[in-house]
């Protein structure tokens, strides 16, 4: 029988919920309590790569506090709008002081079966309000046109929101702040397929800090049932067109599962 948590103690963690609400975040696990003395290495070593536990029955008097939402919308295209309403002019990171034009959400088809996660915006993409619009966008179009499909017919967005300055990477800080938002998207769009595009990507959607050529060419369980796979980001395909092959060779995976012809070519 789970313990019955005291009355000031769930006030007070109902306040607290509400305050993660109100930054975006409403997913919350709890993981198991072992005296850590008990515990054998190879125990914990079996426990740190278990996935964390849903929150028990006592837990359900936050329901109402957690619940999204977008969590009413039966169409996705308007659950993705009240995802884009919440986020609002977004102040909850440093981004939003260090020079950014506009927030840049996310673009495609709401329920596309495939969905491509980048990094960050870029320059254009900041001065456009969409993602992928650049040199790095306007190849990440020939990559989905040789597998088959139009950029319409998928959905597109990045871990971050806002252009970080002089087009650096996401800082870790920012990453965990902005990602709330992504998992929300992923939910609303329900894509039978993540590809995570670049190292960012994929250690922020699957908290691993592994090396790229470790994290491609497999699969990863994602929430859902959806399926994650990694390759490398169109930015670093222009800087060294050598790993383009690679890539390809990562998207015949995904067009395999989503079953779609495979066709000879590579996307120049």
């Amino acid at each position: 029988m789970p313990p019955v948590l005291d009355p000031q103690l769930k006030r007070v963690l109902a306040e607290r919920i509400k305050y993660y609400n109100q930054l975006g975040i409403y997913d919350f696990y709890r993981r198991p309590v072992v005296e850590s003395s008990t515990i054998q290495p190879e125990q914990r070593e079996q426990m740190n790569a278990k996935a964390v536990m849903a929150a028990g029955p006592e837990e359900n008097i936050f329901e109402a506090a957690v619940t999204k939402p977008e969590s009413t919308a039966a169409d996705p295209a308007k659950a993705l709008a009240i995802i884009r309403e919440d986020l609002g002019d977004c102040t909850r990171c440093k981004l939003h002081k260090l020079g950014r034009k506009q927030i840049v959400f996310g673009v495609g088809n709401p329920r596309a079966e495939l969905m491509f996660v980048g990094e960050g915006p870029g320059a254009d993409e900041d001065e456009q309000g969409e993602p992928f619009v650049g040199r790095a966008g306007q190849l990440l179009n020939n990559m989905i046109k040789a597998m088959g499909l139009r950029r319409e017919d998928v959905y597109i967005a990045n871990v971050v929101k806002c252009r970080p300055p002089g087009n650096r990477m996401p800082e870790r800080d920012e990453c965990d702040t902005c990602s709330p938002f992504l998992l929300r998207q992923i939910a609303a769009v329900k894509p039978k397929v993540i590809v995570a595009l670049g190292a960012v990507a994929a250690k922020t959607l699957l908290a691993i800090n592994a090396s790229m050529s470790d994290l491609r060419g497999r699969w990863y369980g994602f929430r859902g049932g959806t399926k994650l796979a990694v390759t490398y980001h169109p930015a670093f395909l222009l800087r060294d067109p050598r790993q383009k092959k690679e890539a390809w060779k990562d998207l015949q995976m995904v067009m395999t599962e989503l079953g779609l012809p495979l066709p000879n070519r590579a996307p120049e």
